[in-house]
Protein backbone atom coordinates (compact mmCIF):
# COMPACT_ATOMS: atom_id res chain seq x y z
CA UNK A 1 0.00 0.00 0.00
CA UNK A 2 2.60 2.47 0.95
CA UNK A 3 4.58 1.82 -2.53
CA UNK A 4 1.68 2.29 -4.21
CA UNK A 5 1.11 5.68 -2.11
CA UNK A 6 3.91 6.96 -3.19
CA UNK A 7 3.88 6.21 -7.23
CA UNK A 8 0.60 8.18 -6.83
CA UNK A 9 2.56 10.64 -5.12
CA UNK A 10 5.18 10.76 -7.74
CA UNK A 11 2.48 11.11 -10.48
CA UNK A 12 0.56 14.10 -8.92
CA UNK A 13 3.67 15.76 -8.45
CA UNK A 14 5.30 15.33 -12.07
CA UNK A 15 1.54 16.66 -13.20
CA UNK A 16 1.97 19.46 -11.34
CA UNK A 17 5.46 20.26 -12.86
CA UNK A 18 4.35 19.38 -16.20
CA UNK A 19 1.55 21.73 -15.66
CA UNK A 20 3.39 24.71 -14.14
CA UNK A 21 6.27 24.33 -17.05
CA UNK A 22 3.67 24.03 -19.39
CA UNK A 23 1.92 27.55 -18.54
CA UNK A 24 5.51 29.29 -18.04
CA UNK A 25 6.21 28.08 -21.83
CA UNK A 26 2.32 29.15 -22.80
CA UNK A 27 3.16 32.61 -21.30
CA UNK A 28 6.31 33.53 -22.54
CA UNK A 29 7.09 31.65 -26.26
CA UNK A 30 4.03 33.55 -28.14
CA UNK A 31 6.21 36.80 -27.29
CA UNK A 32 8.97 35.73 -29.47
CA UNK A 33 7.37 37.28 -32.91
CA UNK A 34 9.05 35.98 -35.77
CA UNK A 35 8.04 37.45 -39.76
CA UNK A 36 7.77 41.22 -38.00
CA UNK A 37 9.23 42.50 -41.43
CA UNK A 38 6.36 41.79 -44.35
CA UNK A 39 9.06 40.60 -47.10
CA UNK A 40 6.41 40.40 -50.03
CA UNK A 41 4.36 43.97 -48.97
CA UNK A 42 1.91 43.76 -52.06
CA UNK A 43 -1.15 43.93 -51.66
CA UNK A 44 -3.43 41.51 -53.31
CA UNK A 45 -5.81 39.98 -51.10
CA UNK A 46 -7.25 40.99 -47.53
CA UNK A 47 -7.53 37.82 -45.11
CA UNK A 48 -8.33 37.98 -41.42
CA UNK A 49 -7.57 36.42 -38.23
CA UNK A 50 -10.78 36.03 -35.59
CA UNK A 51 -11.28 34.48 -32.53
CA UNK A 52 -13.72 33.88 -30.36
CA UNK A 53 -12.10 34.55 -27.27
CA UNK A 54 -10.48 31.03 -27.67
CA UNK A 55 -10.43 29.77 -30.53
CA UNK A 56 -8.98 31.71 -33.89
CA UNK A 57 -9.88 30.82 -37.48
CA UNK A 58 -8.47 32.27 -40.28
CA UNK A 59 -10.55 34.54 -42.75
CA UNK A 60 -10.65 34.28 -46.56
CA UNK A 61 -12.53 35.67 -49.45
CA UNK A 62 -14.72 32.52 -50.66
CA UNK A 63 -13.96 33.50 -54.82
CA UNK A 64 -10.76 35.22 -55.78
CA UNK A 65 -8.87 34.55 -59.34
CA UNK A 66 -6.85 32.42 -56.98
CA UNK A 67 -9.35 30.13 -55.21
CA UNK A 68 -12.93 29.17 -55.45
CA UNK A 69 -13.39 27.63 -51.99
CA UNK A 70 -17.29 27.21 -52.85
CA UNK A 71 -15.88 24.71 -55.42
CA UNK A 72 -15.39 22.10 -52.75
CA UNK A 73 -16.54 23.64 -49.37
CA UNK A 74 -19.89 23.93 -50.91
CA UNK A 75 -23.24 26.43 -50.17
CA UNK A 76 -25.04 23.45 -50.22
CA UNK A 77 -23.30 21.50 -47.66
CA UNK A 78 -24.29 24.48 -44.62
CA UNK A 79 -27.97 24.84 -43.58
CA UNK A 80 -28.76 28.31 -45.13
CA UNK A 81 -27.61 27.39 -48.73
CA UNK A 82 -26.90 30.96 -48.86
CA UNK A 83 -24.91 31.38 -52.08
CA UNK A 84 -24.21 35.03 -51.37
CA UNK A 85 -22.21 34.61 -49.19
CA UNK A 86 -18.60 36.26 -49.49
CA UNK A 87 -15.87 35.00 -46.76
CA UNK A 88 -15.13 31.68 -45.15
CA UNK A 89 -13.18 31.35 -42.18
CA UNK A 90 -11.02 28.02 -41.29
CA UNK A 91 -10.31 26.17 -37.86
CA UNK A 92 -9.08 23.40 -36.97
CA UNK A 93 -9.21 21.31 -33.94
CA UNK A 94 -10.08 18.26 -31.81
CA UNK A 95 -13.20 16.48 -33.60
CA UNK A 96 -14.73 15.45 -30.10
CA UNK A 97 -14.02 18.54 -28.75
CA UNK A 98 -15.70 20.78 -31.58
CA UNK A 99 -19.08 17.81 -32.37
CA UNK A 100 -19.75 17.05 -27.93
CA UNK A 101 -19.10 20.54 -27.06
CA UNK A 102 -20.89 23.35 -28.69
CA UNK A 103 -21.49 25.18 -24.99
CA UNK A 104 -18.85 24.60 -22.29
CA UNK A 105 -21.18 23.36 -19.63
CA UNK A 106 -21.27 20.60 -21.95
CA UNK A 107 -17.72 19.94 -21.56
CA UNK A 108 -16.81 16.21 -20.58
CA UNK A 109 -13.31 15.16 -18.90
CA UNK A 110 -13.30 12.62 -21.00
CA UNK A 111 -13.54 14.87 -23.93
CA UNK A 112 -10.89 17.34 -22.51
CA UNK A 113 -8.53 14.25 -21.80
CA UNK A 114 -8.21 13.25 -24.95
CA UNK A 115 -7.97 16.73 -26.81
CA UNK A 116 -5.36 17.31 -24.43
CA UNK A 117 -2.90 14.27 -25.31
CA UNK A 118 -3.61 14.14 -28.57
CA UNK A 119 -5.87 10.74 -27.94
CA UNK A 120 -8.07 11.83 -30.72
CA UNK A 121 -9.18 12.54 -34.77
CA UNK A 122 -9.37 16.08 -35.69
CA UNK A 123 -11.50 18.08 -38.05
CA UNK A 124 -12.02 21.22 -40.09
CA UNK A 125 -14.51 23.79 -39.35
CA UNK A 126 -15.72 25.75 -41.83
CA UNK A 127 -17.90 29.12 -41.32
CA UNK A 128 -19.74 31.35 -44.49
CA UNK A 129 -19.91 35.12 -43.70
CA UNK A 130 -21.54 37.82 -45.61
CA UNK A 131 -19.56 40.77 -44.64
CA UNK A 132 -16.50 40.49 -41.79
CA UNK A 133 -16.38 43.77 -39.91
CA UNK A 134 -12.79 44.62 -38.13
CA UNK A 135 -12.86 45.01 -33.72
CA UNK A 136 -10.05 43.80 -31.42
CA UNK A 137 -11.16 40.57 -32.27
CA UNK A 138 -10.78 40.47 -36.26
CA UNK A 139 -7.98 41.35 -37.72
CA UNK A 140 -7.97 42.27 -41.44
CA UNK A 141 -4.55 41.53 -43.47
CA UNK A 142 -3.52 42.27 -46.82
CA UNK A 143 -1.05 40.11 -48.34
CA UNK A 144 0.59 39.14 -51.54
CA UNK A 145 -0.84 36.89 -54.60
CA UNK A 146 2.09 34.49 -53.49
CA UNK A 147 1.63 34.74 -49.99
CA UNK A 148 -2.20 34.09 -50.10
CA UNK A 149 -1.46 30.48 -52.21
CA UNK A 150 0.73 29.77 -49.67
CA UNK A 151 -2.29 29.48 -46.91
CA UNK A 152 -4.37 28.20 -49.43
CA UNK A 153 -1.64 25.42 -49.55
CA UNK A 154 -1.53 24.95 -46.26
CA UNK A 155 -5.36 24.94 -45.41
CA UNK A 156 -5.94 22.36 -47.80
CA UNK A 157 -3.17 19.99 -46.73
CA UNK A 158 -5.16 19.84 -43.51
CA UNK A 159 -8.42 18.18 -45.28
CA UNK A 160 -9.07 14.55 -45.59
CA UNK A 161 -9.85 14.08 -48.69
CA UNK A 162 -12.42 11.63 -50.33
CA UNK A 163 -11.30 9.63 -53.45
CA UNK A 164 -12.25 11.92 -56.04
CA UNK A 165 -10.12 14.39 -54.18
CA UNK A 166 -12.89 16.48 -52.31
CA UNK A 167 -13.29 17.20 -48.61
CA UNK A 168 -14.68 14.50 -46.73
CA UNK A 169 -18.29 16.45 -44.88
CA UNK A 170 -19.03 14.79 -41.15
CA UNK A 171 -22.45 15.02 -40.86
CA UNK A 172 -22.74 16.23 -37.77
CA UNK A 173 -24.75 18.99 -35.38
CA UNK A 174 -23.47 22.46 -36.86
CA UNK A 175 -23.18 25.79 -34.10
CA UNK A 176 -25.52 27.77 -36.70
CA UNK A 177 -26.93 28.28 -40.75
CA UNK A 178 -23.68 28.79 -41.89
CA UNK A 179 -21.52 26.38 -40.68
CA UNK A 180 -20.24 22.86 -41.54
CA UNK A 181 -17.47 20.27 -40.79
CA UNK A 182 -15.22 18.33 -42.26
CA UNK A 183 -12.78 15.13 -41.61
CA UNK A 184 -8.91 16.72 -40.92
CA UNK A 185 -5.60 15.66 -40.72
CA UNK A 186 -3.56 15.33 -37.19
CA UNK A 187 -4.21 15.46 -33.84
CA UNK A 188 -4.69 18.22 -31.32
CA UNK A 189 -2.90 18.44 -28.38
CA UNK A 190 -1.51 20.72 -25.01
CA UNK A 191 1.44 21.08 -27.74
CA UNK A 192 -0.40 21.87 -30.87
CA UNK A 193 -4.07 23.36 -30.56
CA UNK A 194 -6.50 25.05 -32.87
CA UNK A 195 -4.21 28.28 -31.94
CA UNK A 196 -0.90 26.62 -33.10
CA UNK A 197 -2.69 25.69 -36.68
CA UNK A 198 -3.82 29.19 -37.17
CA UNK A 199 -0.28 30.84 -35.71
CA UNK A 200 0.93 28.24 -38.27
CA UNK A 201 -0.71 29.44 -41.06
CA UNK A 202 0.16 32.64 -40.79
CA UNK A 203 3.63 31.70 -40.42
CA UNK A 204 2.80 30.28 -44.14
CA UNK A 205 1.98 33.39 -45.60
CA UNK A 206 5.38 35.08 -44.12
CA UNK A 207 2.82 37.46 -42.02
CA UNK A 208 3.43 38.05 -38.26
CA UNK A 209 2.93 35.14 -35.51
CA UNK A 210 4.07 33.46 -32.37
CA UNK A 211 7.44 31.46 -32.36
CA UNK A 212 5.01 29.06 -31.00
CA UNK A 213 1.64 29.66 -29.07
CA UNK A 214 -1.41 27.44 -28.03
CA UNK A 215 -3.63 30.52 -27.04
CA UNK A 216 -5.41 33.26 -29.52
CA UNK A 217 -3.15 35.77 -27.09
CA UNK A 218 -0.15 34.14 -28.49
CA UNK A 219 -1.35 35.31 -32.20
CA UNK A 220 -3.31 38.51 -31.51
CA UNK A 221 -1.09 40.44 -29.52
CA UNK A 222 1.36 40.77 -32.44
CA UNK A 223 -0.95 42.77 -34.15
CA UNK A 224 -1.89 45.73 -31.49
Amino acid sequence: MKKVLIILAKTVLALVIFIIVYVIFALLIPYISVNSKDVQPKEDVEVYIKTNGVHTDLVVPIKTGYKDWSKTIKFSQIKSQDSTMQFIGFGWGDKGFYLDTPEWSDLKFSTAFVAAFGLGSSAMHATFYKQINENEDCIKIKISADEYRNLIAYIEAKFQLDADGNPILIDATTYGQNDSFYEAKGSYSFFYTCNTWANNGLKAMDQKAALWTPSDFGIFQHYK
